[in-house]
């Protein structure tokens, strides 16, 4: 990594920080940001899909409220039709919920989500669903094919089964309490992030269909990773502050602390230039994009766009959300000073 680390603090401090200082991403990040005008009608349907014979109560369904996903999904598909901009919104609300989403299992282990979302997947006209997330993917992926690109269906599918074995290592990590080195959290989390599916989901959303080998080429994969960093990263910037009140290590903050010996705010410092290399690598890709003619020439500019709207969509729509700040996100995006929350019992 280019990013250079401050010199380490004297760990003999006595008293823990109360704060971070956020480093000033969205002012870094110029791509312009746009909401689709379908919004609305979209959180509506969606709300009404995901509550249908559920038990989404109290703390549960003030969570979706708060999480307010339809925003996310109209930041990160701004140009996408209603039906398209549907789907893209029922995926991203059922992976924020997977975990209330297979409560009714008898197993709550990943793996075992796993079977039964794969195989709904795979099999999306079956009639067997005993689970309800089972139901939910069979419901979302039967419209989503109805338009969708041969090739944006098998990466959907693929990077879906590598999100799955990342979180189940992820898991198994977990309750070890194992914190991985850098370089091995970094290529677990680009697949943790649950990106990849959104990616595909870009071709979907603009009713592109590029070839396997442009999407397989290496200026085409630098982006897509330049900008599921940036979303990560970021994320974890974010999400810190709840995260370490729950004593969850499976950030890149504490990553950093553990393995480079530096204290909190300057791995937050180095986690956000990280960040901000992350954007200006997508800036300088996107400059020299190949020309495959001037059809594909265009739906490649689409989709790259796509992966722009996700970097600035999701930087904005982080302080909007109460998901990591609460009622204070837009304070928070002001001042980018959080107060750091007493660790849980």
């Amino acid at each position: 990594m280019s990013a250079s680390l401050s010199t380490p603090r004297s760990s003999t401090s006595v008293t823990a920080p109360k704060k971070i200082v956020l480093p000033d991403l969205v002012s870094h990040c110029t791509f312009d940001l746009g909401i689709n005008r379908h919004r609305k009608q979209i959180t509506t349907e969606t709300k009404k899909w995901l509550f249908k014979g559920d038990n989404l109560v109290g703390k549960k369904r003030d969570a979706y409220h708060g999480l307010k996903c339809g925003l996310l999904t109209s930041m990160c598909y701004p140009t996408a039709g209603c039906p398209q901009l549907r789907v893209c919104n029922d995926f991203l609300t059922y992976l924020f919920h997977l975990d209330n989403l297979s409560d009714d299992m008898d197993n709550r282990g990943t793996r075992t989500t796993a079977d039964v979302v794969l195989n709904s997947l795979y099999h999306p006209h079956a009639r067997h669903a005993p689970a309800r997330v089972g139901k939910m993917t069979r419901d979302y992926y039967k419209r989503m094919v109805l338009t969708a690109s041969p090739g944006a269906q098998q990466r959907f599918i693929e990077t879906f089964d590598f999100f799955f074995q990342s979180v189940t290592q992820q898991a198994i990590d977990r309750a070890s309490g194992a914190i991985p080195d850098l370089e091995s959290y970094i290529a677990l989390r680009r697949d943790t992030s649950g990106c990849k599916p959104c990616w595909a989901l870009i071709e979907y959303a603009n009713n592109l269909d590029i070839p396997d080998d442009v999407m397989d080429h290496p200026i085409i994969r630098s982006l897509g990773e330049a900008a599921n960093d940036l979303v990560t990263w970021s994320n974890d910037i974010f999400s810190y502050n709840v995260e370490q009140s729950k004593g969850d290590t499976h950030n890149m903050i504490p990553v950093v602390m553990h393995h480079e010996g530096v204290d909190l705010q300057s791995a937050v410092d180095f986690v956000g230039n990280m960040c901000k290399q992350s954007i200006d690598r997508f800036v300088e890709d996107r400059s020299h994009l190949p020309s495959w003619g001037a059809e594909i020439d265009r739906q490649v500019a689409i989709y790259v766009g796509g992966l722009a709207d996700w970097i600035v969509g999701s930087l904005h729509w982080s302080f909007e959300s109460e998901r990591y700040f609460g009622k204070s996100g837009r304070q928070v995006k002001a001042s980018r000073v959080v107060e750091l929350l007493p660790r849980r019992a």
